[in-house]
């Protein structure tokens, strides 16, 4: 989420309340249906982690076979109730829930209903842990596949309580207690602490809640911390935290979006490259696990600029490409994670997914697929090249810096290789200052049939500062997928995993490396399957309609207005050749 000065427009907000109203009445009068879920390891009943800069939280589990979300602070001795009316309890005194349908701030909407109180909200957002970790076509396989190193890794707009004090007018269904600081804090470090993740990427952390409370208490919790705080006069950025009893850093790469004087760079958002070394178990001496590479950013909400969304993703993975690449010329296993404010199957999201992008003549507002504004007149479109040579980035996503020949001296190219850029589209193009003869230089050349093109080294890393961008085509070699589908067929409804003026969304995700099946696609999407790096199960999400029956986000019982994404990897573990 962004603060109330980065809106364009405030969309309608739509509510089908007949509709909701059965489904939770059915869903207050039926049983917990036994759901087929891997259960995770359980925290202890209790345990208390005292959050430095405030008062000590008790992080109460309680005893079910059922994945909680995470819960408001609870004392010992209320830990056989509720959570979530206690929570409530806690905001609001001797009130419950909500007795009021909150007014949204938008014309002629339709409010939100009033929770009824028989319906607890751990039930309403049940979310359930899918186990991916063996197919039934693999079952045979299982016992022939090389052992795994094992973690997990959560992504989570936290939701800058700055940002919050900002745009107020986007919380005024939410009860002003459950809003404050205090409040959220204890709820966001339970439900971390709750899933347990190895690596965290955290968005809109706010810079002196980070150095003052979240990393003092991620440290207690075993974890080592980075951060990035956006430029200019903002106070929320990124943050990459990771266990030092399972991971060793190598390197980290902040990354500033800001490029003065480039309209197409002139934002302050930010991200994080980390590139980490797993440590195994003892015992495992002659056993050795691929280098990790963790991205996180959180990228321009505006849904009008496009071209900018586009040009911070090609600066994050040139970044990545630069830091993931092996000596050999191939890359370590990938992990992205951030608030890309891009929803599913927009040209962004391919971009990232299918690794290329024809944007020559493509309206901006488009890029992100967040709204539609075909209906405006004189909307900007996207223009080859989308951003200057100086800055440094080919159209392969990859600095140039790293495309040169590093041999020593000049590089001399053959004739015949420079004759293939003799026709090509740059080449037959008047330059408008060359003075007009006549019979000599109006004329555009064509070229001959038998002219070699110069497409066929298109693809060369070491050629590309020679190529001339403009194509309107961009691309990256990263192989990425993503851990969610994004869709819910149990429901037949769609992923949401934020709700902004009560219309959800996907926005958020976690991108992991694969590989591609050959001549694979469906529906103009590139097919692919595990590689080194294994998705073994993800965290569900939820969909707008159970959301909206818990009051919107965020409410007593999530502290953003964002959900929490979390997924288990495995990563393939080799022998070590002898000699």
């Amino acid at each position: 989420m962004s603060s109330l000065s980065d809106l364009n427009s405030a969309p309608e907000v739509t509510w089908r309340a007949g509709q909701q109203l059965t489904e939770l009445c059915a869903l207050a009068s039926s049983e917990p249906q036994d759901h087929a879920v891997t259960k995770l390891e359980k925290l202890p009943a209790e345990k208390t982690v005292a959050v430095v800069g405030s008062a000590p939280w008790a992080a109460v589990v309680p005893q079910t076979d059922h994945q909680m979300v995470g819960c408001a602070p609870i004392g010992v001795g209320g830990q056989h109730e509720d959570p979530a009316v206690l929570a409530w309890s806690l905001a609001g005194g001797a009130e419950m829930v909500p007795t009021e349908p909150p007014a949204w701030p938008v014309q002629d909407a339709v409010q939100f209903c009033p929770l009824l109180e028989e319906v607890p909200y751990h039930e309403i957002l049940w979310r359930d842990w899918e186990d991916l970790s063996v197919q039934p076509c693999e079952l045979e396989q299982a016992s022939k596949n090389p052992p795994l190193f094992e973690f997990r890794v959560m992504s989570y707009n936290i939701l800058a309580q700055d940002l919050v004090e900002q745009g107020h007018d986007l919380y005024i269904h939410c009860h002003p207690d459950i809003l404050n600081w205090d409040y959220r804090l204890p709820n966001i470090l339970q439900e971390i602490q709750h899933w347990d993740p190895d690596v965290l990427c955290l968005q809109e952390v706010q810079e002196n809640h980070y150095w003052e409370q979240l990393e003092p208490t991620f440290k207690k919790m075993g974890f080592d911390c980075f951060y990035k705080r956006r430029t200019g006069r903002k106070t929320d950025g990124c943050a990459v935290c990771f266990k030092d009893s399972r991971f060793q850093l190598i390197s980290v790469s902040p990354i500033e979006y800001f490029r003065p004087g480039l309209d197409v760079l002139n934002r302050d958002n930010v991200g994080l490259v980390l590139l980490l070394q797993p440590l195994l178990p003892e015992g495992l001496d002659l056993k050795a696990v691929s280098p990790l590479c963790v991205a996180n950013t959180h990228v321009l909400f505006n849904p009008r600029r496009g071209d900018i969304k586009l040009a911070q993703m090609a600066l994050l993975l040139a970044e990545i490409d630069k830091i993931a690449k092996t000596p050999e010329g191939s890359y370590y296993p990938v992990i992205l994670c951030g608030d890309l404010n891009s929803v599913p199957d927009s040209p962004l999201y391919k971009f990232i997914r299918n690794g290329q992008l024809s944007y020559h003549g493509m309206p901006a507002w488009k890029v992100s697929g967040q709204e539609d504004f075909s209906q405006q007149l004189h909307s900007r479109k996207l223009v080859a090249p989308l951003w200057p040579c100086s800055l440094g980035v080919t159209d392969n996503c990859q600095y140039v810096t790293r495309c040169q020949p590093k041999k020593q001296g000049r590089r001399k190219y053959s004739r015949d290789f420079l004759l293939q850029f003799h026709f090509c589209d740059i080449a037959c193009e008047r330059p408008p200052q060359l003075v007009l003869l006549e019979g000599v230089t109006d004329a555009k050349p064509d070229r001959p049939a038998y002219w070699p093109k110069h497409a066929a080294v298109v693809n060369d890393p070491d050629l590309q500062p020679l190529i001339p961008r403009s194509s309107g085509v961009i691309q990256h070699g990263l192989n990425l997928t993503s851990v969610y589908s994004h869709y819910l067929p149990q429901r037949g409804r769609s992923e949401v995993t934020t709700m902004p003026m009560g219309l959800g969304a996907t926005v958020d995700y976690i991108f992991y490396s694969a590989e591609p099946v050959e001549n694979g696609s469906r529906g103009g999407r590139r097919l692919y399957r595990d590689g080194v790096l294994k998705l073994l199960g993800r965290l569900s999400l939820l969909s707008e309609d159970v959301l909206l029956m818990a009051n919107g986000l965020p409410n007593p019982f999530c502290s953003s207005d964002h959900l929490c994404l979390l997924a288990s990897f495995g990563l393939e573990v080799s022998s070590l050749r002898e000699g």
